[in-house]
């Protein structure tokens, strides 16, 4: 599932593509990646408007419009939005969506396109999603707002208000495993898997071990650390482990820095004891057993 920096780097992407640019069509071969309405009355609500800004709540993306509306994506597990343009032919076995430029966009998991909502300078926003869990919800601002997935996210992990102070409220509170924690966007929003597991790797603290347990100083540590690999994975423009792309198709760079995640069976970057790997919460954790005792 595409993270914080994955996230930022679409919304990034997308604030330079299509910001002041209006929505004039949509399409879908998948209805149920839209939520809340047909795909026929949203593409009569939607056509004319302009967007305004496009913004990261936790890992997800909200796109806002005139006439105080808003678009909200979250790409689930394995979607991306792209900005291109693609040919749509309809024949008996369903849909084709094909790109006719040579490069990125023919890249394999490029080639779930489900949703593409045209622009008015010709160019289209295309969410390709191979497992179909993404969803896109549309209303006035004020609705997307009350929705659950946005109303109970906890204070984003690069916010400013997230204070050592704070930060150390929360963590202390928390019962389950200081990785489970990272993880729960109604605590931290933004952090995921990968991120968790090489951010605990940088301050030496296993994954399994109680969130209540870590003190102060580990606690700001482990804030600290966050956001410096957070922003790192930003600059390198996230990571491309799965499916995930940027805008023109492309994959991330902090793949090729991971500290600890999917390393399972490599030297330690520090001690080089051979990483392991647990299931925690029916997710997978990867530590050095060495550097990172229990």
């Amino acid at each position: 599932m595409p993270e914080l920096p994955e996230v930022q780097t679409i919304v990034d992407d997308l604030r330079r593509k299509v910001v002041h640019r209006k929505i004039i069509d949509l399409w879908t071969d998948w209805p149920k990646s839209i939520k809340g309405i047909t795909p026929a009355i949203l593409k009569k609500r939607i056509r004319d408007s302009k967007i305004l800004d496009v913004k990261r709540l936790g890992k997800n993306i909200l796109i806002t419009l005139d006439r105080d509306r808003a678009l909200l994506i979250h790409q689930k597990m394995t979607g991306h939005l792209m900005v291109g343009r693609w040919f749509l032919k309809k024949t008996r076995a369903g849909w084709l969506v094909t790109n006719p430029i040579r490069g990125p966009f023919k890249d394999r998991v490029n080639q779930y396109v489900h949703v593409i909502f045209s622009l008015d300078n010709g160019k289209m926003l295309a969410l390709s999603d191979m497992r179909k869990f993404a969803r896109v919800d549309f209303g006035e601002s004020k609705y997307i707002f009350s929705l659950p997935a946005i109303r109970k996210l906890g204070l984003d992990a690069l916010d400013g208000h997230l204070t050592p102070a704070i930060f150390e409220k929360i963590i202390r509170t928390r019962r389950k495993s200081i990785k489970q924690t990272l993880m729960d966007p109604t605590v931290v929003a933004g952090i995921g898997n990968i991120y968790a597991d090489d951010i605990l790797w940088s301050i030496k603290v296993h994954p399994a071990r109680p969130a209540y347990t870590l003190d102060r100083s580990e606690i700001k540590k482990l804030l600290i650390s966050a956001r410096k690999i957070l922003k790192k994975a930003i600059r390198l423009r996230g990571t491309s482990v799965g499916d995930y792309r940027d805008t023109s198709g492309r994959p991330g760079g902090y793949g090729r820095e991971l500290l600890v995640y999917r390393r399972t069976g490599e030297p330690c970057r520090r001690c080089r004891t051979p990483i392991q790997r647990m299931v925690l919460g029916q997710r997978p954790a990867h530590f050095c057993p060495r550097c990172q005792k229990l």
